[in-house]
Formats: structure tokens, C-alpha cells, sequence
């Protein structure tokens, strides 16, 4: 992994940063991107003193099409060669049934997780494919395999994940290059507050009483998936906490 370049989607926290951690501690130039800047440029500053490796910063919203056109288009020529596209940026808002949805909400959703996605393996995958070489990780969710209450947008998004990567994998299929689908169940980050509105309360309560994945366990078995030798091609990984068999189905204790 010493001296790659790992392209990072939605690194400002939570799964994304956790994995610019990783990959950086192993030798990577990792490119962060996301909407925070101000998070983005700590995040660099970590990094970059704890690893002695180099970050750049990409600071915009995956889901405008031009500007993430631009901003891969211009990179310099040390940045251009992007050898792992981690595609991480996504986000889940309310758990409203389908009809009672927010249009709005939905947009944000649909545009984040699959267009979102969409737009940066089109910007990327192309210099992957010309060069003979890369690996794409998407990031997506337990939710894709099966609907659950108040999540039906979001869970189809992630059905998306599942498709598109699938797909892509079959558009690849003579070339060396990887594609991964990252399944994680319950995972303790941002992701719940954003959820919630904000109500961390609310958010902290889906935990209780199980010990979750954390951004860290994500992180580690992305670094593990993009670390199997040439002739291996992991096409998917669905992990959970211990204590949670499906999207609906965990063990709670009171003690936790």
C-alpha cells in the first residue's frame, strides 16, 4: 500500500475518516473529500503528523456533478493516479413511512447514495480502467438486502449500491480491476444522528443494549478486502455486531 493513492468519499467523519486513518497508517496517500472543510482540514492535519504521509483535500458535495468533474479533472499530476476508490459518502434522514416521506428528504437520499456514487466512479473509474489497475469499494448497507419499518427510501438506495456494484463488476469483468460491496449492519457513528434530525437521544437508543460495529471495524475490513492478492476478488462482505442477525433482528440486553 506504500505511496497508493486512496480516493475517499465522505471522510469528514464516522466510516470515511476512520478509513483515511487506516489506509494513511499503512503507507497510502489518501485524497479526503466531503462537505466540511473545516473538519476535512483537521482530519489532514492528523494524518498527516501521526503517519508522515501526505492528504489532499477535495472539499465538495458529491452530489453536484460539475464541481466533482472539475475537481478530479484538475488534480495535479502526483494526485491523478488513483489506485482505490472508497465510495463512502451516503446518509439516511427519518424514519417516516414511505407515503408520509419528505420529498425533499428523498432527494437528498437518492442524490447522496446512488447519483452521488455514480458521479464519482464515472469521474475515476475511466483513469482506473486506462491504467489497468484499481480497486472501487462502495459502501453500502445491510438495509440493501431486505426493507425494515420507516426506511424504505433509504434501504432501496442501498438495493441501488448492491446493483450498481454488481453491475459494474460485469462491466469490468476483463480487466484486472476489483469491485467490493461493503455491507455493515449496526454501526455506532454520525449516521444514526443524521437520521434522528439531529435527537442524539433518539439516535444513542438504537445501541442500548448491544455493543455496535464501530468506523474502525468498517475501516479494517475495507484495508483487509483491498489487500487480497491479484487473483482475489472479494464481491461482497456483510458484517454485524455479534448480537444482530438481520436489518430487524438483534439481542438487546438491559445491562449494556
Amino acid at each position: 500500500m506504500q505511496n497508493k493513492i486512496v480516493f475517499i468519499s465522505g471522510a469528514s467523519s464516522g466510516i470515511g475518516e476512520a478509513c483515511a486513518h487506516k489506509f494513511a497508517s499503512q503507507g497510502a496517500n489518501i485524497i479526503i473529500n466531503g462537505r466540511n472543510e473545516e473538519k476535512l482540514a483537521k482530519i489532514k492535519v492528523e494524518i498527516e503528523t501521526k503517519y508522515k504521509t501526505n492528504v489532499l483535500i477535495l472539499a465538495f458535495d458529491v452530489r453536484n456533478r460539475e464541481l466533482a468533474e472539475e475537481s478530479i479533472d484538475t488534480l495535479a499530476p502526483e494526485w491523478q493516479n488513483i489506485d482505490i476508490l472508497i465510495n463512502n459518502a451516503g446518509l439516511v434522514i427519518g424514519m417516516d413511512k414511505e407515503y408520509n416521506g419528505n420529498p425533499d428528504e428523498w432527494d437528498t437520499m437518492i442524490d447522496t447514495n446512488i447519483k452521488g456514487l455514480l458521479n464519482m466512479t464515472r469521474f475515476i473509474v475511466p483513469g482506473m480502467v486506462e491504467r489497468n489497475r484499481g480497486h472501487i469499494i462502495n459502501i453500502g448497507s445491510i438495509a440493501g438486502d431486505a426493507a425494515y419499518p420507516g426506511g424504505s427510501i433509504y434501504c432501496a438506495t442501498k438495493a441501488a449500491v448492491k446493483a450498481l456494484s454488481d453491475g459494474l463488476r460485469i462491466d469490468l469483468v476483463d480487466t484486472p480491476l476489483k469491485v467490493t460491496n461493503i455491507k455493515p449492519g449496526m454501526v455506532e457513528t454520525n449516521f444514526s444522528v443524521i437520521r434522528f434530525r439531529g435527537n442524539k437521544d433518539s439516535a444513542d437508543n438504537v445501541y442500548k443494549g448491544i455493543t455496535p460495529l464501530t468506523g474502525d471495524d468498517i475501516a479494517e475490513t475495507v484495508w483487509y478486502v483491498a489487500n487480497t492478492p491479484a487473483h482475489v476478488q472479494i464481491a461482497e462482505v456483510l458484517l454485524m455486531p455479534t448480537n444482530q442477525a438481520t436489518g430487524t433482528i438483534a439481542y438487546k440486553t438491559t445491562s449494556k
